[in-house]
């Protein structure tokens, strides 16, 4: 009988609280790097003319060439919007988070899908939560993990639809609304922007858009960065972090170690924490090349969506939700 697959398990807190608290006792310097980089707002702006552009220019070609421009470039354009947005959810853009919500909303433009708000919401319990399965966005359900397994099939279509994984998985996080203002705001926005571009530009502008975003959140080079931040592949490390040259077009993202570590600092300034701190990040396993992190999950049998850290639950519910979540474990086990 095949042994089930189950997560990493950690007794205590997330790596980062005791690493940051050591840092910043070594060298107290690097508070001087907290703070918004406000040039990062003229950056979303290029972006999102870039792509209205790009998109004007393909409203009358073929599929199969839209295709293939919103892979080698839509793609990238969009992921680095997505990376602009998690700048904003950290108020690191501008000073206010009333700027950074709007600038998060004009991120989501060219994306098709609203997703500024709903990500600021659940990625800042992902910081908060980091590996607690209950509450961390990030971790798949043992369900997914199950239905998706170690064929390298299975995972190669799951990073395909990963935007439809991302999509879903705050349904598994407990005692947190999903809704507010602002994200009814942002889907509003999004709908309008989308219905404007179709009547008024045509339809193939909207689906260089749509595939630009299936792309970049998906099967593609840039993919490899969603395995690459916290999949284990060095026994007790939970984070990892890509120093490649694609992080020239995407706003460093690739410092993700760096980043859980201090997450007031924004892009421009993530390589001086590991410059200023190198004796903490250098000894750690890192990446050059997110096609090879991408490869390595997909092909690897002993990688799959359980390869992750988890650590106890600490929301004041947590103790009788555990007890909730072992019997649905042991309930989902009987059918796989």
């Amino acid at each position: 009988m095949t042994q089930k697959r189950d997560f990493i398990k950690d007794s205590g807190p997330n790596h980062h609280i005791g690493r940051r608290r050591e840092i910043i006792a070594a060298h107290p310097e690097i508070r001087d790097l907290y703070g918004p980089y406000r040039l990062s707002a003229l950056y979303i702006v290029l972006v999102v003319a870039f792509q209205f552009a790009i998109a004007y220019s393909l409203r009358n070609q073929a599929w199969w060439l839209i295709a293939i421009i919103a892979y080698v470039v839509g793609a990238f354009a969009n992921h680095s919007l997505y990376v602009m947005i998690h700048e904003c959810t950290h108020n690191v853009v501008l000073k206010t988070s009333f700027g950074n919500k709007i600038m998060g909303l004009v991120c989501d433009f060219p994306l098709v899908l609203p997703s500024a708000m709903g990500f600021r919401k659940y990625h800042m319990i992902h910081h908060k939560h980091l590996g607690e399965y209950s509450y961390d966005p990030d971790i798949t359900s043992y369900r997914e993990g199950n239905l998706v397994g170690n064929s390298a099939i299975k995972k190669a279509t799951w990073l395909m639809f990963f935007s439809v994984s991302q999509a879903l998985r705050p349904l598994k996080v407990q005692f947190y609304k999903p809704l507010n203002m602002w994200t009814t705001a942002n889907v509003v926005v999004n709908l309008a922007i989308n219905v404007a571009l179709f009547i008024y530009v045509g339809p193939m502008a909207l689906v260089y858009l749509l595939l630009s975003t299936l792309f970049a959140l998906g099967l593609h080079p840039l993919g490899g960065r969603w395995i690459q931040e916290h999949f284990i592949t060095k026994e007790g490390q939970e984070t990892y972090s890509y120093y490649g040259p694609l992080n020239k077009l995407c706003f460093n993202m690739g410092y993700h170690n760096e980043h859980h570590d201090f997450m007031n600092v924004a892009w421009i300034n993530q390589p001086k924490v590991k410059k200023l701190a190198p004796e903490y990040y250098d000894n750690l396993v890192s990446y050059n090349s997110w096609t090879k992190v991408l490869l390595n999950f997909i092909f690897n049998p002993e990688i799959d969506s359980f390869t992750r850290m988890i650590h106890p639950d600490r929301h004041p519910k947590a103790a009788a939700d555990n007890e909730k979540i072992l019997y649905s474990k042991e309930v989902i086990e009987m059918f796989f």
